[in-house]
């Protein structure tokens, strides 16, 4: 098997691969999203182990989920979000993200807290009368715009428990930031010492975010960071079954729902315990992730608290590094993250000096393919010298055509006389595959990608090209690296290398536009060092063939 069939086969087999777990993801049955205003009730408050407890008070079994309440809401707006904070829980029940715009509709801003995937961010106390998500609070008069200048926006809601206790939550807005800060106060006003736990979650239903397609499939669900057991993602399947694994309590970690592009996260503090926690809410296609964290007791007469930090946003990894360890790694490259991690980086760097993420994806493939050209220089050589030996290896097919075996000793005779090894380029494109690989996860994964134009036509590279033109070139060069391989001896093979570009050309038009301009700018420049190659070793072929006659 010659070089060039060799990596047509890899590179089918593995596009084959990802299309048919693409098309398993994306035929899963999957319940309609209702796209209705109200938020469901959902379950009762999550209980604490007794191991959190610590030696405190049980706090009253769950109860069965109470009716939705219509509480009244209220709009605030930062300088990168605007969000809509409802009276009962004072649940952040719909978040826009102002400098992102939806999936399918540039006229639009993008929500990730939304109604439509009943997507929420929910809080309240564990403890015998203490407020939960279902409690309607009264809030505070404050302003609902950050005002020039002001680096914060707080809002500040009200509740009296039963047993006396005023209980405020504060959710703090920050300029330039995609974090709020989930704070609660207790101001305890009985005669005996209060003790409660926190629990903070998000919820949502189980179907993809929009721009989900079979061609572009990533994980959408809870996820888990501890030091020991590092990140694990969680399939909603798997918490509807009872099957989900993950850290159940560590000091340290995050939680987080993730999806494409975007994420969730509740990152308590460091170096403090807390329990993770997922379920999925009885009779309804909505699951909950969320984390419990203790609350210091509180004498009588006395204030305390907690606080946990909320991040709502795109994943932009220098962003999430800072805030916690392993925050980034939601932004997922699988088995090849020690690969792609550093092409990222180096995307990045090269997208500072230039200004423009798609002349950054030109530039870094130019750069990978200097890289690897003493590699790809073998691989070419060795395709040339097949090409060579085509019209040789023609005439031994029609000679021997009855006599398989003795073809076989001839061409390998051929083989050991020209000193050419046809699997000599096979090491080297197997050398360059996960590199390769890891660059498709980085361009398909990089928020940063999402609404950035190039030229032209090109106005988002994490989109398909909308006139398909970047495809169609893409087929075209294929084309005519096939016209540069030797001609497979079988016509069948040589039929179906013809066939190869029209078949990931096909495949590459809902491809998003930066991983297509990757491939053309690839094939191009691998067109120049394969011609140029070519050219040479037919020259020396020449030359050699004249002298000896």
């Amino acid at each position: 098997m010659d070089t060039r069939r060799l990596i047509l086969v890899l590179i089918f087999t593995f596009s084959s691969f990802m299309l048919w777990e693409s098309w398993q993801k994306y035929n899963q049955p999957k319940p309609p999203a209702n796209a209705t205003a109200a938020v469901p009730a959902g379950s009762a408050a999550p209980q604490p182990s007794a191991a959190l407890q610590a030696g405190a008070p049980a706090a009253a079994p769950g109860a069965a989920a109470a009716p939705a309440v219509a509480g009244e809401t209220v709009d605030i707006q930062t300088d990168l979000v605007k969000a809509t904070i409802s009276t009962v829980g004072g649940d952040i029940v719909h978040l826009d993200l102002l400098n992102y715009k939806e999936h399918d509709s540039q006229d639009k801003t993008f929500a990730l807290f939304d109604a439509k995937h009943h997507y929420v961010m929910q809080s309240g106390l564990i403890g015998d009368g203490m407020p939960t998500h279902r409690t309607t609070f009264r809030r505070v008069a404050g302003p609902t715009t950050l005002a020039d200048g002001a680096d914060e926006l707080k809002v500040r809601l009200e509740a009296t428990a039963p047993n006396g206790a005023n209980v405020a939550k504060i959710l703090t807005f920050r300029r330039g930031s995609y974090l709020v800060d989930v704070a609660w106060e207790i101001d305890n006003k009985g005669d005996k010492p209060l003790s409660a736990h926190a629990y903070y979650q998000l919820q949502r239903d189980s179907v993809a975010p929009e721009g989900e397609t079979m061609m572009v499939s990533t994980f959408t669900g809870p996820a888990v960071y501890t030091e020991a057991d590092k990140y694990q993602k969680v399939s909603f399947d798997d918490i509807g079954a009872g099957k989900a694994k993950f850290a159940k309590a560590a000091d340290n970690g995050w939680l987080a729902m993730v999806q494409h592009y975007f994420v969730s996260a509740f990152v308590p503090k460091e170096h403090s315990q807390r329990e993770y926690y997922m379920r999925k809410v009885d009779g309804q296609n909505l699951y909950q992730a969320g984390v419990i964290v203790p609350v210091a007791e509180i004498a009588p007469g006395a204030k305390g608290g907690t606080s946990v930090d909320l991040y709502a946003g795109p994943q932009e990894q220098d962003t999430l590094k800072k805030l916690a360890p392993g925050l980034d790694l939601v932004v997922d490259y699988g088995w090849l993250t020690v690969v792609a991690a550093p092409i990222f980086w180096a995307l990045q760097a090269i997208y500072k000096l230039v200004g423009n993420w798609g002349w950054a994806i030109v530039i870094l493939t130019i750069i990978i393919k200097a890289v690897f050209y003493p590699l790809s220089a073998a691989s070419y050589k060795s395709m040339a010298k097949m090409r060579v030996l085509t019209p040789r290896l023609m005439q031994l097919k029609e000679r021997y055509a009855d006599d398989k075996q003795r073809l076989n000793q001839e061409m390998m005779k051929l083989y050991q006389t020209e000193k050419v090894n046809p699997l000599g380029g096979c090491l080297p494109i197997l050398v360059q595959i996960p590199v390769f690989i890891a660059l498709y996860w980085v361009l398909l994964g990089a928020v940063e990608m999402r609404g950035a134009p190039w030229i032209l036509w090109i106005h988002d590279l994490a989109a398909p090209d909308p006139f398909y033109i970047l495809p169609v070139i893409m087929m075209a060069s294929m084309f005519v690296q096939t016209k540069l391989n030797p001609t497979p001896p079988d016509p069948i093979q040589a039929k179906v290398m013809m066939m190869m570009p029209l078949i990931f050309g096909f495949m590459f038009f809902w491809f998003p536009a930066g991983l297509v301009l990757y491939w053309v700018v690839n094939n191009v420049l691998s067109i120049a060092q394969q011609w140029q190659i070519t050219r040479m070793i037919e020259a020396g072929g020449k030359a050699a063939n004249d002298a000896k006659a």
